[in-house]
């Protein structure tokens, strides 16, 4: 890691040097627009002179380059969520962040015969918010029962007795935000109407 580190500063000096040359500015120039002296400038291009942040941070700045470019510092790593799914009687859930602290956010499937013994509300701590993305889903929610179709959403608290799967023989997708503490993120719902 030490070695690491010597060679990436190592290797500002003669950065510095082509970025300027590059833009045909001379040492006097970046001087005048950045307050670093000549003598310090010269003495960085050549390796004469470990770059600090109070110098690097003023010659990013000037060369348009970020730090990181500046110092050629290695790539973070891939940006992407890596998904997980995880299935159990015909429910498909997908965390989309595996391990945020304060709201939970899942893509559900639920095939056409997930929960076919129908409605058994429960309650634990928390608040949810749901969002239908392709079929049609049905809520039991403390006295209200509604179905909810792709782009409904509903949000509640968890506290409060409830359940939730497919309409009839059609499996459904939904995205799921649960937040421990109760966030409230969103509100629709519509009640079923009565046939």
């Amino acid at each position: 890691m030490v070695d690491d580190l010597g060679t990436a500063l190592d290797s500002v000096g003669p950065r510095l040097r082509r970025l300027r040359q590059d833009r045909g500015a001379t040492l006097a120039a970046v001087s005048e627009r950045t307050g670093i002296s000549i003598s310090t400038l010269s003495r960085l291009e050549s390796g004469a002179r470990r770059p600090s942040l109070e110098l690097l941070l003023p010659l990013a700045r000037e060369h348009g380059v970020t730090l990181d470019d500046l110092v050629d510092a290695p790539t973070t790593g891939d940006p992407r969520v890596h998904l997980k799914p995880e299935t159990a009687d015909g429910v498909t859930a997908i965390a989309l962040t595996p391990g945020a602290p304060d709201v939970a956010a899942y893509k559900m499937i639920f095939t056409a015969d997930a929960r076919p013994d129908g409605p058994d509300p429960r309650t634990h701590e928390g608040y949810e918010w749901l969002y239908v993305l392709a079929g049609r889903l049905r809520l039991v929610l403390g006295h209200h029962d509604v179905e909810m179709g792709p782009g409904e959403a509903a949000e509640f608290d968890t506290r409060v007795p409830h359940w939730f799967g497919p309409v009839g023989d059609e499996a459904v997708e939904l995205l799921s935000l649960f937040g421990p503490q109760g966030q409230r993120i969103h509100t629709r719902v519509r009640p079923r109407s009565s046939r």
